[in-house]
């Protein structure tokens, strides 16, 4: 199963940023950042950039003259990204398919890419456009969540989805933890042309401020809520509630935290 990012539109892309942004992706992403300017890349290309947390957070670290390109399929999203910089700064906005990149051969130093691999309908093709287009000697960093075993309140996600739609539960939270296989994954960048990467696990407590918010981006922010619709019957404020007391029940009052992981990737060209 697969799920189409750039249909996200919207208030999906609001909702992603305000509710799941600062709790699932902000950390990861100064992270990502921090790794990317210890590479002292001239010429970055980031996808899948949606709203840009990472954007913000790469431009920031990178030295003042490197080129910064960030792309996504989404419109709405990258229109929020847009929204996260002043004129002047040296950031280029792009539509972009990953597996399908409009660049030369060997353009960039770098590519990054924060749980957008996971999405990719042919991942294989993808590492390959991605092999492409980096220089030689070029590097890809990204990272792919791990399984719902290691990021718990994604399997309460699904169990309140089975719990409502009993006989035809939504579907998506199975697919962003299901690309967390180390092995499968070194594999696809192997058929892509990358025979140089290594893998790092990253687990971290994260902060919630409010299960409220974070309920609310977790079925607002993504496309579970228009699998919600489509299957209709069930009011979509009802279930964020619902997920808002499990994610309570499980994880105490907040403010408090919660564990999360990730596999941090970096492959050279």
């Amino acid at each position: 199963m697969t799920y189409d990012p750039a249909k996200f539109i919207g208030d999906i892309p609001a909702n992603y940023d305000r509710g799941l942004g600062p709790v699932l992706f902000a950390d990861y992403a100064a992270d990502l950042a921090r790794r990317a300017a210890a590479l002292k890349p001239l010429r970055v290309l980031e996808l899948a950039a949606g709203t840009g947390i990472v954007t913000r957070k790469l431009r920031d670290a990178l030295a003042e003259g490197a080129e910064l390109v960030a792309t996504d399929l989404n419109p709405p999203m990258i229109e929020i990204a847009r929204a996260k910089f002043d004129n002047g700064e040296n950031i280029e906005f792009a539509d972009a398919d990953a597996m399908a990149l409009n660049y030369a051969d060997n353009s960039f130093d770098l590519i990054v890419c924060q749980f957008g691999v996971m999405f990719f309908p042919d991942k294989a093709a993808a590492f390959r456009e991605a092999r492409r287009v980096l220089k030689p000697g070029g590097a890809y960093l990204f990272n792919v969540w791990s399984g719902n075993a290691e990021n718990p309140f994604s399997q309460i996600a699904c169990d309140c989805c089975a719990a409502f739609f009993p006989e035809d539960p939504p579907q998506f939270y199975r697919v962003p933890f299901a690309y967390g296989d180390r092995s499968k994954i070194l594999k696809d960048l192997g058929s892509g042309g990358f025979s140089d990467s290594a893998c790092e696990i990253a687990p971290r407590r994260a902060r919630v401020e409010d299960w409220a918010s974070f309920a609310r981006g977790a079925v607002f922010g993504n496309a579970l809520i228009d699998e919600i619709r489509a299957r209709g019957g069930v009011d979509p404020e009802e279930f964020r509630k619902a997920l808002e007391e499990a994610f309570g029940r499980a994880f105490g009052a907040a403010p408090t935290t919660m564990p999360i992981e990730a596999k941090i990737f970096l492959s050279r060209a």
